[in-house]
């Protein structure tokens, strides 16, 4: 059993932080590196850039043992972990140059015997054709000389620290005796089951959960356009479908975001194209829902062109700021492109400066001049809204709810007229 007692994480993001936070908390000397500067700054400075609950606290406890430094640049170390994202570019193939760049770091520094350890989402076989090589630059061999596996992040935001410890977590490596080491690091604070194999098994373990999630959301997705179009309650009609003991639809919203289930399929989808058909539909429908969204607001409110929209909530779920490839700045932009003036408000994140989109800080700002309050995002915040003292906020006599989450007599009693996705009660 190896029993490592340095590491250092490139990534200082959703995953690097928290990762790097719970090792140091956990005896392990830690260095986190990231390229932003300004991310480095703000972490020295003690303070975390990012929302997760607990993290925070974590952080500092983590940075006040000592056992947590931050730098800008990589240093020598047992173990290497890459936790860097893994976007796509336009035509939706997979962006790998911070995988890439990663590695390269790591080169100049890689001693026989060390780990590196690749936790980003990653298309099949990144790890043995594209990281390997880039790490073999350095004159070693892996799988002879270094320790080289893939071990997906697999936490959900809002419950990050939880799920680094009490999920599973699979570990793949170039060889059996990478795997193992992987595990002998992780179980440093794993409590779940740790599950060993191969790294391109590894890889595609990840993308199936994320895309199997996603091809669920876009039949609920396109259950509720067909209920728009047969004039069913979908959420009647999911309620009912789902008491059979063999069927669990999911709920339908505004589509599909974040860094993973609105991302990875397209990595299948790049490495197969011919085979991935059912995975390219799916997200054709998921992105396709934001429009389908913003068409329906259009037609009940009779046009949103030269109108003012609340539109509540950009992150893409409830209660985190995150807002990678969310769906509710996608039907921001919609409506936008269709004349009505959005005014957008995210709790979690008020000033995230997105291009084009007119963020406000307050509940009150976004409320005060709207013709038409659109909740977009089902935040406690925004779920817990008095109608009567809403009312009282805002010029507004229309409210839209395309994620289910208000009562919709109370709304009408409070004297706004209510529509939703695919709603009649």
């Amino acid at each position: 059993m190896m029993n490592f007692k340095t590491i250092c994480i490139i990534g200082m993001g959703y995953i690097g932080l928290p990762t790097a936070s719970v090792f140091a908390n956990h005896g392990i000397k830690v260095l986190g590196m990231d390229v932003n500067a300004d991310v480095i700054g703000h972490l020295k400075a003690g303070k975390v850039h990012i929302f997760e609950p607990g993290l925070q606290k974590l952080f500092h406890q983590a940075l006040e043992s000592g056992r947590l430094q931050v730098a800008t640049e990589v240093s020598p170390a047992e173990a290497f972990i890459i936790a860097v994202p893994t976007p796509f570019f336009e035509d939706k193939s997979a962006d790998m140059r911070y995988v890439e760049s990663a590695a390269e770091s790591i080169v100049p520094h890689l001693q026989p015997g060390n780990l590196v350890i690749l936790e980003s989402t990653s298309p099949p076989q990144t790890t043995v054709g594209l990281v390997a090589p880039i790490l073999e630059k350095s004159g070693l061999k892996a799988g002879r000389d270094f320790l080289l596996a893939y071990s997906p992040e697999r936490v959900l935001p809002g419950r990050i620290l939880e799920e680094l410890v009490g999920n599973a977590r699979v570990i793949g490596g170039v060889d059996p005796a990478s795997a193992e080491a992987g595990r002998d690091l992780y179980q440093t604070f794993v409590q779940g089951d740790i599950i060993l194999t191969d790294a391109t098994t590894a890889e595609m373990v990840k993308l199936m959960e994320n895309t199997s999630r996603d091809i669920n959301i876009a039949i609920a997705n396109e259950f509720s356009r067909l209920a728009e179009k047969f004039g069913v309650d979908i959420w009647e009609a999911i309620g009912i479908a789902n008491l059979h003991p063999r069927v669990e639809i999911l709920r339908p919203g505004i589509g599909v975001g974040g860094h993973c289930i609105g991302v990875d399929p397209w990595f299948l989808v790049e490495a197969a194209p011919e085979t991935a058909r059912l995975v390219r539909t799916a997200r054709e429908i998921n992105d396709a829902q934001p429009a389908f969204i913003a068409d329906l607001v259009d037609q009940t409110a009779g046009g949103v062109a030269g109108k003012t929209i609340a539109l509540l909530g950009l992150a893409f779920k409830p209660n985190v700021d995150d807002l990678r490839e969310s769906p509710a700045v996608k039907l921001a932009h919609d409506l936008e492109f269709r004349g009505a003036k959005v005014l957008a408000y995210e709790p979690f994140k008020p000033e995230a400066g997105l291009p084009g989109i007119t963020q406000v800080t307050t509940l009150a700002e976004a409320l005060s001049e709207a013709d038409l309050v659109l909740l977009a995002v089902a935040h406690d915040q925004f779920k817990a809204l008095d109608p009567a003292e809403t009312a009282r906020q805002t010029p507004a006599k229309a409210v839209f709810d395309a994620v289910k989450a208000w009562d919709k007599p109370k709304w009408e009693a409070a004297g706004f007229a209510f529509t939703g996705l695919a709603r009649r009660f």
